[in-house]
Parts: C-alpha cells; sequence; structure tokens
C-alpha cells in the first residue's frame, strides 16, 4: 500500500512539476518544433531547456530514423560532435586546478615530442593555444588524416602535425580547426595515464550522472536508443552512415541525449557546482573557460536574420561567446554525418537549450534556439521559421548558380596534354601520405591510402584539370584534381579542391600539394 501511495504521489509532482515547466515555455512549443521538422525534412530532435538551475523540458520529438515510428526522447543518443570541445576543456581545467597542467605553459613541456612546421611555434604553443583556434592554421587544415573515417591513430595525427604548412602568424587571426584538439586529447593521457575517454567518463560524466552518454562509437552500438542519421542528398532525405572513428573523440566524438546535457549545462551555469557538497570546477575555471581569447571578426548577418546582429565575437576554451540582444551568450555548434546540434548558454539569465537534430540541417537547431530563447528573455517575436527559409533557398540557388557558372566556363572540346597513363602512378603528400592513381582499362581511379572511402573515378573536366566522382555519393565532397606540368611535360605535382561551395570544411583537399612519388 505504501509502495503504491508513494507512486501516486511521485506521480502527481511529476505532472505538476511538468505543468509548471511547461507554463515558463511558449504554449505552442511542441507545434512548432513539428513544423519546422516538416520544413526542413529532419526526421526528430531532442531538446533540453533549463532556467535559474531548473529543468523547463527534456523532450524528443519526431522519429529516430526516416519512414519508421520508433520515436525520439529524452534519452535518445545522438552525436554532438564539436560541442565535445567543451568537455575536453572542462577535463584540461580539471588537470589545471589540480596542479598537474598550467595553461600558459608550452606543450612540449608535457608532451616532449610534439612537433609542428614552424619550431618557433612548436616552443610556444601552450596548453590554452591548442583550444582556441589562433596558432596559424588555416580553416580545418589536417582534417582529412581524421575525416572522413581513416586509419590513422590519434597519436598519428598528432605526429604528422609537424608536416602541415601554417597560412597565418602566430596567434594573429582565429581559424578553427580540429587536429589541435585532438593534441590535447593525447596531452591529456600523456600526463594521466588515462585515454581521454576514461578521464572524461570518470571525472565528468560519472560526477554530474551523464549516464547514458557514450565516448566510444563501439560503446554507442551497443547501448539501444539510439537515432539515426540523415541528410539531403540530391533533394531528397535519405538514411546515411554514421561516423564510427574514435581517433578524433576529443574533438568530435561524444554522444549524448537531452536529459545529459541538461546535466551538463546546469554545471556549467552554476560554475562548476554538481551538488551543495561537490564541485566539478571552480568559479575561477569558468572565468578561464568562459573569458574570450581568440576574437573573431564581426560581420553583419542577411537581413532576414537581423536579430543576430552581435557587437562582439570570439572564442573562449571549447566555447563559443558572442553577444545576443544585449546579453552575453555561450555556445557551440556541432556537425558529423547525420548529426547536427546547437549548445546555447546565457549566463547572466542562467537559461540553457540544447538542440539535437538527426539531419544535416543548421537551419533547424537555429530555429528552435533563437525560438525559445526569445521567449525567455522576453524579446519581440520573430518568424525564425520563415527567415531560415529564406535564407537556405537562397543558399541553395547561389549554390546552382555557382556550378552553372563552372559549367558555363569549362572548356569543354579541350584535351588532356597527355595519355591517361601519363596521369597514373604514386603521389604522396608531406602531411598526409600516400594518395594513387591507378589506370583500369580507360579509367583513372584515385584512392587514399589511409582512407578507403576515398575511392573514385576521375573523369576530364578540361585541359589537365579532372574531377575526382567519390564512389560514396553520401560524401558529397566531389574535388577537382589539377596536374601541373614541367616544362618537358611531366607531372610536377598535383593539387586538390572541392567542387562544390556547400563541401564540408573539414575536406580539406586543397591543402595537399601531391608530388609524385620516387
Amino acid at each position: 500500500m505504501f509502495r503504491k501511495l508513494r507512486f501516486v504521489i511521485l506521480f502527481v509532482l511529476s505532472i505538476v512539476t511538468n505543468i509548471c515547466s511547461q507554463s515558463q515555455l511558449p504554449a505552442d512549443l511542441d507545434k512548432y518544433i513539428e513544423q519546422v521538422l516538416k520544413e526542413f525534412q529532419v526526421p526528430g530532435v531532442s531538446v533540453a531547456v533549463i532556467k535559474d538551475g531548473e529543468t523547463l523540458l527534456t523532450k524528443g520529438y519526431g522519429t529516430k530514423e526516416l519512414g519508421k515510428n520508433d520515436p525520439v526522447d529524452e534519452n535518445t543518443l545522438f552525436g554532438i560532435a564539436s560541442n565535445s570541445k567543451a568537455f575536453t576543456a572542462t577535463a584540461l581545467a580539471i588537470l589545471v586546478e589540480r596542479g598537474i597542467l598550467e595553461w600558459d605553459k608550452p606543450v612540449v613541456n608535457y608532451i616532449p615530442w610534439f612537433q609542428l612546421s614552424d619550431h618557433y611555434i612548436t616552443r610556444e604553443t601552450t596548453v590554452r593555444d591548442l583550444l582556441v583556434h589562433r596558432i596559424g592554421l588555416d580553416l580545418g587544415a589536417g582534417d582529412l588524416l581524421w575525416w572522413p573515417e581513416s586509419e590513422f591513430s590519434r597519436e598519428d595525427i598528432v605526429k604528422r602535425l609537424k608536416y602541415l604548412p601554417f597560412s597565418s602568424g602566430f596567434r594573429s587571426q582565429y581559424a578553427y580547426d580540429n587536429v589541435l584538439y585532438i593534441v590535447a586529447g593525447v596531452l591529456i593521457k600523456e600526463v594521466t595515464g588515462f585515454s581521454w575517454e576514461d578521464f572524461v567518463e570518470k571525472e565528468i560524466f560519472q560526477k554530474l550522472g551523464m549516464n547514458r552518454s557514450k565516448l566510444r562509437f563501439a560503446d554507442l552500438l551497443n547501448s539501444g536508443n539510439v537515432s539515426g542519421t540523415h541528410a539531403v542528398i540530391n533533394g531528397k532525405i535519405r538514411k546515411v552512415a554514421p561516423f564510427l572513428k574514435d581517433n578524433a573523440n576529443p574533438a568530435a566524438g561524444i554522444n549524448s541525449t537531452a536529459s545529459d546535457l541538461a546535466k551538463w549545462m546546469r554545471v556549467q551555469m552554476d560554475s562548476g557546482r554538481v551538488s551543495s557538497s561537490e564541485r566539478l570546477f571552480s568559479p575561477k575555471t569558468t572565468e578561464q573557460l568562459w573569458g574570450l581569447v581568440t576574437p573573431i571578426p564581426v560581420r553583419n548577418p542577411v537581413k532576414e536574420l537581423a536579430p543576430l546582429k552581435s557587437n562582439f565575437r570570439g572564442y573562449a576554451l571549447g566555447f563559443g561567446l558572442r553577444d545576443y540582444r544585449g546579453l552575453k551568450m555561450v555556445s557551440h555548434s556541432g556537425a558529423l554525418p547525420g548529426y547536427y546540434s546547437l549548445v546555447t548558454m546565457i549566463p547572466d539569465l542562467k537559461i540553457g537549450v540544447a538542440v539535437l537534430t538527426n539531419a544535416e540541417t543548421g537551419e533547424v537547431f537555429s530555429s528552435i534556439t533563437n525560438y525559445i530563447v526569445d521567449y525567455l528573455i522576453n524579446a519581440p517575436k520573430k518568424e525564425w521559421l520563415e527567415a531560415y527559409k529564406i535564407v537556405k533557398q537562397r543558399g541553395e540557388s547561389n549554390t546552382s548558380d555557382f556550378l552553372a557558372k563552372l559549367e558555363s566556363e569549362r572548356n569543354k572540346t579541350s584535351v588532356p596534354s597527355l595519355p591517361l597513363s601519363g596521369y597514373a602512378g604514386v603521389f604522396t603528400d608531406d602531411w598526409y601520405g600516400d594518395i594513387v592513381i591507378e589506370l583500369t582499362g580507360d579509367k583513372l581511379i584515385m584512392k587514399f591510402s589511409k582512407t578507403k572511402v576515398l575511392a573514385g573515378e576521375l573523369e576530364h573536366w578540361q585541359y589537365n584539370t579532372f574531377v575526382v566522382r567519390w564512389y560514396d555519393q553520401e560524401l558529397r565532397a566531389d574535388a577537382f584534381v589539377n596536374f601541373h606540368l614541367t616544362p618537358s611535360g611531366k607531372i610536377d605535382f598535383v593539387k586538390m579542391e572541392a567542387v562544390s561551395p556547400d563541401t564540408d570544411f573539414s575536406f580539406d583537399f586543397h591543402h595537399l600539394t601531391l608530388k609524385p612519388k620516387k
């Protein structure tokens, strides 16, 4: 009898709590989210909202997989991709508090074999520099070492950075990278003896009660209640293969849920407090994690997104910073095949919103987040769904125009300077390694030695330029292959660049300089 009575009391309390929480959110929120999903062809999302330390909402919408009725809920796992960076930064902060690391000590003090292509930058790069995108590498430089799934280990990736060229001055400007977060993961192992996964599991997940979150893809596959992965390909939403390699986990490897991210945001906004008797980190660490280090140029948004106009932007330690409607905003987005996510916090009002989606459409997490935040801060109502719809359509039109212009300027009557056999061979890049171009019948086939999915047929474009059409069209990353010849008609070197401006920047083909292997 007591158990039954206790169950009834708890059930009633949960209903009352839900009613109170819902009253603090837009009355039409469920309907709005369903409209967003329909408009942008996204099967499902999971959303967490917190305010003043209380959870207002953890809820799933839609389905885990296109064409099936298995619903998303608050405990459904999604890849959070680059939102993992904040966990890596927090892990380093814990080690700083324990006196094991110092933010402004050189990385070589802790990883003696760490080496970049410039001796001065190698010597001067600090633990803090690993997290703030300012050492002089180009946007996404070196990402082909791990993206798409490669055979390079985490240590292999770090060791190959000594061949990666710089594109700007040390600490002179912002350029987003992933590879230095991989270095940060190796750093944790060097100073603790624990892998990044084991350290984050023990020191963060267990202490916060993030019991559903996963740090290894192998663990994810056996977890149950995992969202599928989707993308729009050739105008239609479809399932795509998930990313399942662990080598870049410190940059992009966590899978989590709306319920667990509510716990994460609550602790972050309470300066590391887990409970009245336990802390993950001190308030001073919050100042470090959320203190702007690398300024980012401020650009005016398109007219449809005018409320996004900001006065400052920058990057802190694993978090992006900006102002929104006069309030400081701490946020980060994440993108992996089939998963897009956004975590947003407004510290002054203790508001946190996390949106996890199972398709590659950033307009979804932006529309939902902005709608909720505007309501919670009593901002003027904005039709975000319509605004992002217009912006997306314009972007698609611009891409179509760009590709049409490329085609119109192509000299279709031109022919290669060499017989096809003259373009075949083994080519090598200093930081990636070997790429093979082989003649099979009357076709040239390109294969990346450490990235099996990067295999495709070379189609003549014009002159000595070809386009590699990857066999796996889920990549959406076909690329120009430009052969540069010596005066004697031999191949001197080969350069590549993505055909479409929509190609993910992590396909950094343009950073390769391929030379015939001798």
